[in-house]
């Protein structure tokens, strides 16, 4: 068949084949479930293998590799900053889950005789963990034992991952969302709970399509035409500032038309002066300026005196900044002409208003004109500038300086361990995605291509160990099916269920936080999302990201240490 000798001929057209019916295969849904990227990449490859195409050359790896420094970077500042402080409980919490999902697999692995390669599928599936089928592949390789007992494990890997994978999103989703909230006093108590907490939080708002935008800007310009009486006597633009700030209001004056001669001026100075008859631009955070000032003057369209350049920057507050409210921040002298638009921590946005604390760690979105907010930016700590070049130098020698790491051996008895190149890549992320964190002035990855190196990367991947294990799929299936599927259920919800009672009692964490915080450490998007669901909240991600960071590194580690733990 000519379409079937093309693809032997060309495999990389077979891998892009298997990537596109997967992403499609993944997104649809049934009664609101989808089967994920993964899995129907890892299915669809798996078909495509039936046809006996011969891949070679270092595709695989080479996308494994990037995939990992990837999500290493991505989740690096988290990680290392949840190590000391607010997030050392959430951080240990992730330990104690990541322990259970090794112990439960190891001795389900033992009672049912499951080997190595399995043992290491069936964990990976269950815990809803992908990167850790790449890392097994990597250790059942070095293993001390025949190249047909190799080959036989490495097929099985993503067999039993296949197998397991599908229980260990559904069985997480209904743990969490349905059997978690019971446990904790039952779903309108943690509810009430969670929009209590939910107050103190920025509502989530917005859209995450490119093509969209929020109608409600957070911060607003208006233009005014002075003629209020309290003009009569000689003013400035601080003047206008400290009226404002009397009325606990945070309004910054930006532009003024003087009327006598048709100037146009920045306000740089607060000095400036401002008589009857001028044009002032004052720009603020949309609940602070709304309403009418009559001591002021009449609102005026003012287009072309609104129409000037600004701009927003992200701000990675620095380690030397001392904590503040937003209210004791904008009143230093650096922040005239510039409004904090949103405050970040650990990927959750606080509401930038009153009491509301800035850590160092923190990234503030400032909003304003350039040379203000440079001045501000200075202050605070380090700005981020919003780019769209990917740093290719900064990605290239990471991987290779992850890839030397992970190369170093050392010697437990007579086994050699390293973390291989896999570990290393990820180790290598970690650390320089931290660093790119603390200072962001190297290394940039914008969001949408660590999205597409992430994605394309693992599913690239899944892609070839698909068509890869094609030929011997049905006959491992049909060796290690049943029971494979049992040892999966079991090592989904064993500890699963712990963690929730463990997060509760032991911890005794926000019980949405603790929702949150078990979807963190077993990796499970899903789980998360129908939490979100039910709770009607976001809250839950307030325990995600920490737990999520720690969970997928140390997953990775603990599939090479089950592999390594296993009898031949």
């Amino acid at each position: 068949m000519w379409f079937v000798d093309v693809l032997r001929h060309t495999p990389s057209l077979a891998v892009f084949l298997t990537i596109g019916v997967g992403f499609w295969l993944g997104k649809l849904k049934f009664k609101g479930i989808a089967l994920g990227t993964v899995t129907s990449v890892l299915i669809v490859g798996v078909l495509v293998g039936q046809l006996d195409i011969p891949m070679g050359g270092p595709l695989k790896s080479v996308s494994f590799l990037l995939f990992l420094f990837c999500i290493g970077y991505s989740v690096g500042p988290q990680f290392f900053k949840s190590l000391r402080g607010d997030g050392l409980k959430q951080v240990m919490f992730a330990v104690v889950v990541c322990v259970l999902i090794l112990g439960v697999s190891y001795v389900v692995a033992l009672l049912f005789g499951l080997n190595p390669g399995q043992a290491a599928g069936m964990m990976a599936g269950a815990a809803t963990a992908s990167p850790v089928v790449g890392a097994a592949e990597d250790t059942v390789a070095t293993l001390a034992t025949s190249p047909e007992a190799i080959k036989d494990m490495t097929a099985a890997i993503p067999v039993c991952y296949a197998m397991t994978y599908v229980f260990g999103t559904l069985g997480a989703v209904w743990l969490l969302g349905y059997v978690g909230p019971a446990m904790m006093g039952g779903i309108e108590k943690v509810k009430a709970m969670t929009h209590e907490l939910e107050k103190t939080l920025a509502p989530a708002g917005g859209n995450s399509s490119p093509s969209s935008f929020n109608a409600a800007r957070p911060i607003a310009f208006r233009a005014f035409k002075v003629e209020g009486s309290w003009f009569d006597e000689p003013r400035t633009a601080g003047d206008i500032e400290e009226k404002f700030s009397a009325d606990g209001r945070r309004i910054t004056a930006e532009r003024l038309l003087r009327a006598a001669t048709g100037e146009v001026i920045d306000v740089a100075d607060r000095s400036l002066a401002v008589a009857k008859g001028d044009t002032i631009v004052l720009a603020g955070r949309r609940e602070m300026i709304v309403g009418t000032f009559d001591w002021l003057g009449p609102e005026v369209p003012g287009v072309d005196l609104l129409n000037f350049p600004v701009e927003d920057v992200d701000v990675t507050v620095s380690g030397k900044f001392s904590p503040v409210s937003v209210h004791e921040l904008m009143s230093r002298p650096y922040m005239d002409g510039v409004d904090i638009k949103k405050v970040v921590r650990d990927d959750v946005a606080l509401n930038p208003l009153g009491g509301t604390e800035v850590r160092p760690g923190d990234v503030v979105e400032l909003v304003g004109v350039k040379k203000y907010l440079n001045r501000a930016a200075a202050e605070i700590g380090y700005p981020d500038p919003r780019t769209l070049t990917t740093d290719f130098v900064f990605i290239g020698l990471g991987i290779l300086l992850g890839g030397l790491l992970g190369a170093l051996a050392f010697k437990v008895g007579a086994v050699s361990v390293s973390l291989g190149a896999s570990g290393g890549a990820l180790i290598a992320g970690l650390i320089l995605g931290w660093l790119r964190g603390k200072r962001p002035v190297f290394g940039a990855i914008p969001k949408a291509s660590l999205w597409v190196f992430n994605n394309l990367g693992l599913n690239m991947y899944i892609a070839v160990i698909g068509i890869e294990s094609g030929p011997s799929f049905v006959s491992s299936f049909a060796e290690v099916g049943p029971k494979i599927f049992v040892a999966g259920i079991i090592s989904t919800l064993v500890p699963l269920f712990l963690a929730i009672l463990i997060g509760h009692k032991l911890f005794k964490f926000h019980p949405a936080v603790t929702l949150g915080c078990c979807a963190g450490a077993r990796k499970t998007t899903a789980g998360l999302g129908a939490v979100q669901e039910r709770l009607g909240s976001t809250v839950p991600a307030l325990g995600y990201t920490i737990t999520y960071a720690v969970s997928n590194t140390l997953l990775i580690i603990f599939g090479i240490a089950l592999v390594l733990l296993m009898p031949l």
